[in-house]
């Protein structure tokens, strides 16, 4: 029975792995038209262990609508339109207010009217602590080479979306006031939590307005060099 599993997850990974080969190898064909899908490749490890650097990844660009970033024919678009929100949990690519020539990609944690708080390095939503599972302390290699010591662990947002973020010890991005999450805007944070600008730096991030959406990571092709983290 176990043979028979690992060989099924192995074509399911081949077949995976097949079709985002094919998206990337089409998407210079189909970006300049605006059309579904949209390669980009991570420049840095904030969203590690889900993304590392060096990782290509897919996203849709109707998941979200289609705004004044993701239809390329007319960037002029002043607003969304088969506009949908996305989920908490959901990892999108999006465009900073402060940076709006530059493609981030984060994972959403707030929705309009959240209030979104760090206490003592964990994530609160609406006055209460998202619930999470200590996975211990453990270490990986970057893509350098460099040995990072980290502690993981599950967190799991209100609608069911679970995830690894890892902590990398005490910063100033353990503790923050309190952000009240304004209509049309969505607050986001890496998974690497003391290795991302985000939403809890106003001045570099701050909150995204739903306006500025590329689209969602729907496939992760693991290039990265990055020695990966086994969480359970």
């Amino acid at each position: 029975m176990g043979t028979e599993v690992s060989e099924a997850k192995k074509k399911r990974d081949a077949f995976a792995t097949a079709v985002v080969v094919l998206a990337l190898l089409a998407a210079p064909f189909v970006a300049p038209f605006g059309l579904g899908f949209r390669t980009f490749r991570a420049p840095s490890g904030s969203m590690q262990p889900a993304i590392y650097p060096g990782d290509y990844f897919v996203i849709s660009k109707w998941t979200y609508g289609y705004g004044r970033y993701s239809f390329a024919p007319f960037p002029g678009f002043s607003e969304r339109v088969m506009a949908h929100t996305p989920s908490r949990g959901d990892i999108a690519v999006f465009r900073p207010k402060p940076e709006p020539d530059r493609d981030f990609v984060k994972r959403v944690v707030g929705l309009p009217g959240d209030r979104v708080q760090m206490i003592d390095g964990a994530l609160h939503l609406n006055g209460e602590a998202v619930p999470r599972e200590d996975l211990g302390a453990t270490s990986f290699r970057d893509e350098h080479g460099a040995s990072i010591d980290v502690h993981a662990y599950r967190e799991t947002l209100p609608g069911g979306a679970s995830y690894v973020v890892i902590d990398r010890g005490e910063t100033e991005l353990d503790n923050t006031q309190e952000f009240v999450v304004p209509e049309g805007s969505l607050f986001v944070m890496g998974d690497d939590r003391d290795n991302s600008a985000d939403s809890r730096i106003p001045s570099l991030m701050g909150y995204v307005p739903m306006d500025n959406l590329v689209g969602r990571v729907q496939r992760v092709l693991a290039t990265s060099r990055a020695e990966r983290l086994e969480a359970p």
